[in-house]
């Protein structure tokens, strides 16, 4: 595998750091993936899975989404996305980067593989850009969350009104996070619920980009971004043939088989012909650094490759 490093400028002059993991020279490339990483997340995390696609035939881009990872410039700016609108502002700078990938790779099928925050992001990248991807794999989602979008977007207004968008909110972040590690007492430490895997949970707490307190802002576009996809117009705009897999371990407290099951109905109710799901046992948020990740990886680059044209 080749590894680069790439700054790809925006339209609006933001430049998005971004990994490309490359097959070796030689190997026969059947197509390529944009991966989407998660809140309080970075794009280097998913290296297992970038190398178990490369090994695959396919070229992986992974880019720091804004206001995360090196893409922030600063651990301060970390949270800090866009004045209005930030979800929608990283739908279109995952499109910047598919375009990127059609033109580095033209003729070859371009598939998403998203997770939790990012699984959101494609979510609405399906409903806008849909007919441009070959599939999309969505892990650690979720389905609509009801009235809760709007409570969640009245106390994140109250919260910008009194210390701007920018004011990193404990409050919004208790209220989003704080319940999340129950299922998992005792805890050992305050991110158990991401992964059974203590030393996956140490090398998260020991990340210099990862479990920031994000700002009232980003919860304020957050619950009107989850909002709005989950509203039926919506969910007819994605295309009926587009592809989605649904992968979320069982007992993950963002989605989790209830969650997933959830998105999973939304999808079928919108009459998508090739969805499916997968549940992992045991399983918490984040799959990929599960004791059974190889497992997970090979599920995710066998769908791919079944769903290469």
């Amino acid at each position: 595998m080749t590894t680069k490093d790439e700054l790809v400028r925006t339209p609006d002059g933001h430049d998005l750091f971004c990994y490309q993991w490359l097959p070796d020279a030689g190997t026969v490339l059947k197509g390529s993936v944009l991966v989407l990483h998660g809140m309080a997340d970075h794009a280097a995390r998913f290296f297992r899975l970038g190398s178990a696609l490369c090994a695959a035939g396919y070229a992986v881009y992974a880019h720091d989404q804004r206001g995360h990872g090196r893409t922030a410039g600063s651990t301060n700016k970390i949270g800090i996305i866009a004045d209005s609108d930030g979800l929608d502002v990283l739908v279109e700078d995952a499109h910047l980067i598919v375009k990127k990938l059609k033109s580095d790779f033209p003729g070859l099928p371009v598939f998403l593989f998203a997770h939790s925050m990012g699984s959101f992001v494609a979510q609405g990248y399906a409903q806008k850009y849909g007919n441009g991807i070959a599939g999309m794999v969505l892990s650690g989602s979720n389905g609509s969350i009801g009235s809760m979008a709007d409570l969640a977007r009245i106390i994140a207004k109250g919260e910008v009104r009194k210390h701007g968008r920018d004011e990193r909110s404990e409050k919004l972040n208790a209220l989003s996070f704080g319940s999340f590690n129950n299922a998992f007492k005792p805890n050992r430490t305050a991110f158990d619920w991401l992964t059974s895997v203590d030393a996956e949970v140490d090398k998260y707490i020991r990340d210099p980009y990862c479990g920031d307190v994000f700002p009232a802002g980003f919860f304020y576009d957050l619950a009107g971004f989850l909002k709005r996809i989950h509203q039926k117009a919506n969910l007819f705009r994605v295309p009926e043939n587009l592809p989605i897999a649904l992968f979320a371990g069982e007992i993950d407290p963002v989605g989790g088989k209830k969650g997933v099951g959830k998105l999973y109905r939304e999808y079928r109710g919108r009459g998508i012909t090739d969805l499916s799901m997968k549940l992992y046992p045991g399983a918490r948020h984040e799959i990929l650094n599960e004791k059974n990740h190889e497992e997970v990886e090979q599920d995710i680059v066998r769908w791919i490759e079944q769903h290469t044209r």
